[in-house]
């Protein structure tokens, strides 16, 4: 038993998958059968606790709903913000593919914008985004306070309505934000879906990627009854899309 005990702390560790990894070791043999098994069940769990409770869920529940112990799932990610980056990473990636999936192969502005939310929505990655992600916007009063160029974060296609060269977000993003490409990658795509709707007249001007985002979010409720999720969720993005599209004056 100790021998096994010692296989699995080996093959957790070695992973090299810069999550549980010890300084100075290379990658080795990959992870036995029962312990792959593991790491999926309590990612498979963490996905639907965080989904349902929140990022603030504790690591206990993930266990429970894994079916494992929680010693089991520190031995993998040695903490939950290693977890929690691990799951947001997972699904933000997951949401810029759907958005290159919709710019590819819908050729009118709006559809592509459209089918990109009915997509996230559906698969209700939006729960799962990082939360640095959904308060990406434009603060009107940081701007007009006279905060220099240096203070901003310029993100491609994050304009402010009325002000086409003007690209910023409004707030100060921490290190660890900013060390995230795969949300920046996430933003700029997002970004091309947002400005062929607004230059198309399809979507209101004051429409920023934040908000197309924070719909994808708010859209997918956790309900315990999977049809009724998916009818609330495809009656409330019903509503959401009207609004977000532009009307004659």
């Amino acid at each position: 038993m100790h021998i096994q005990d010692s296989h699995w702390q080996t093959a957790v560790v070695t992973d090299g998958d810069g999550r549980a990894g010890t300084g100075g070791t290379a990658r080795s043999a990959p992870l036995r059968v029962d312990a792959q098994r593991n790491l999926e069940h309590v990612l498979r769990a963490a996905r639907e606790v965080f989904g349902e409770l929140g990022y603030g869920a504790p690591m206990e529940d993930v266990a429970r709903r894994a079916r494992v112990g929680v010693g089991t799932v520190y031995r993998r990610f040695p903490s939950k913000d290693v977890l929690v980056r691990r799951i947001a990473e997972e699904e933000t990636s997951r949401l810029t593919d759907q958005a290159r999936t919709a710019l590819g192969q819908e050729e009118e502005p709006w559809s592509a914008l459209s089918r990109f939310l009915r997509t996230s929505v559906a698969s209700g990655a939006g729960r799962l985004l990082p939360p640095h992600v959904l308060r990406v916007g434009v603060d009107v009063e940081d701007v007009s306070a006279g905060r220099s160029a240096q203070d901003e974060v310029r993100v491609p296609q994050q304009r402010q309505a009325g002000a086409p060269d003007l690209r910023v977000i409004g707030h100060r993003l921490s290190p660890e934000e900013l060390d995230d490409p795969g949300a920046m990658e996430l933003l700029e795509v997002v970004g091309q879906l947002v400005e062929r709707a607004r230059a198309a007249g399809e979507l209101r001007g004051d429409v920023s990627v934040a908000d197309v985002l924070l719909v994808i979010a708010t859209a997918a409720p956790s309900l315990p009854d999977a049809a009724q999720q998916a009818a609330a969720s495809a009656r409330l993005l019903d509503i959401l899309l009207e609004g977000l599209r532009s009307r004659p004056v």
